[in-house]
């Protein structure tokens, strides 16, 4: 395994300084944010940058672990819909751009709705995932989902189901244990069902149960990253381990995102080397 950082944390940093700090923190990999709002809003990137975040990896050693486009595959009003596939679509584009040697360049998404919405919506699921998923096939990149609580996809279930009734080479389940441990889901019951489908992670540290939670930044909170660890290791997961700060703690007062960043990638170094599993440098 591997350690990444998602740039979500750092909504208000350019990627110029993003980029060499958290390679000096210890970071492998740096999963960029191009929703709206961010500096590197995926319409905001023209060529030049785009050529610009390339050089900036290879210059400080990182690997692009994948790219953050989440977008809604929910709506239900059709213009919305078809404005929301074709940013998805554009983000696969980008993500083939920025690609680098070695494995398939991902793009990570929630797939949005409500949470009592799964029963309404799930076959229209099924039907555009697969479309994104014929897109990310014809570029060589990966589609992973990302179940999220609150949202109508928030079950380690519903991610099974849909993989399932998928079987596409091209769409993966992006793994944040979050929000399964916020519903009280245990390591040891939803890890089995993830890591098969799973081709990234997510990881914020968190207390108390859905909808009366509150996320944190690992090594502030109770998560128990060695026992998770452990279990990722059983079940023979291998890939990067993407550390994210929620919104939740980028609006306290006096937020620093730079502390946060290093914060989450030293209780997570040390969760490695007391589970023995190995990590990647």
């Amino acid at each position: 395994m591997r350690l990444s950082y998602c740039t979500w944390g750092m909504m208000n940093v350019g990627i110029e300084e993003a980029i060499p700090a958290i390679a000096k923190i210890g970071y492998r990999g740096i999963e960029l944010a191009v929703t709206p709002r961010f500096p590197t809003d995926l319409y905001g990137l023209d060529a030049a940058a785009r050529a610009r975040i390339k050089a900036l990896c290879q210059q400080h050693g990182l690997i692009i672990s994948a790219v953050a486009g989440h977008t809604s595959v929910c709506e239900d009003d059709p213009d919305k819909n078809a404005a929301n596939l074709q940013r998805l679509r554009d983000t696969i584009d980008l993500a083939d751009e920025l690609r680098q040697p070695g494995a398939p360049p991902i793009v990570c998404s929630l797939l949005g709705g409500h949470v009592d919405d799964w029963g309404r919506v799930k076959e229209r699921v099924v039907e555009r995932v697969h479309a994104l998923g014929d897109s990310a096939a014809g570029k060589g990149v990966i589609f992973a989902c990302e179940p999220h609580s609150g949202t109508a996809f928030d079950l380690p279930r519903k991610a099974v189901w849909l993989m399932e009734q998928l079987r596409h080479p091209a769409v993966r389940i992006n793994f944040d244990i979050s929000h399964f441990d916020i519903l009280a889901i245990p390591v040891a019951e939803c890890v089995p069902q993830m890591v098969p489908w799973s081709v990234h992670t997510h990881v914020k540290d968190q207390r108390g149960i859905y909808p009366y939670h509150e996320f944190l930044t690992p090594g502030s909170g109770p998560f128990d990253f060695i026992g998770y660890l452990t279990a990722m290791h059983a079940a023979a997961y291998t890939g990067w381990i993407g550390m994210e700060v929620s919104v939740m703690v980028q609006r306290k007062p006096g937020y620093d995102p730079f502390v946060d960043a290093a914060l989450g990638y030293y209780a997570l170094k040390h969760a490695f080397c007391m589970s023995g599993v190995p990590l990647e440098e």
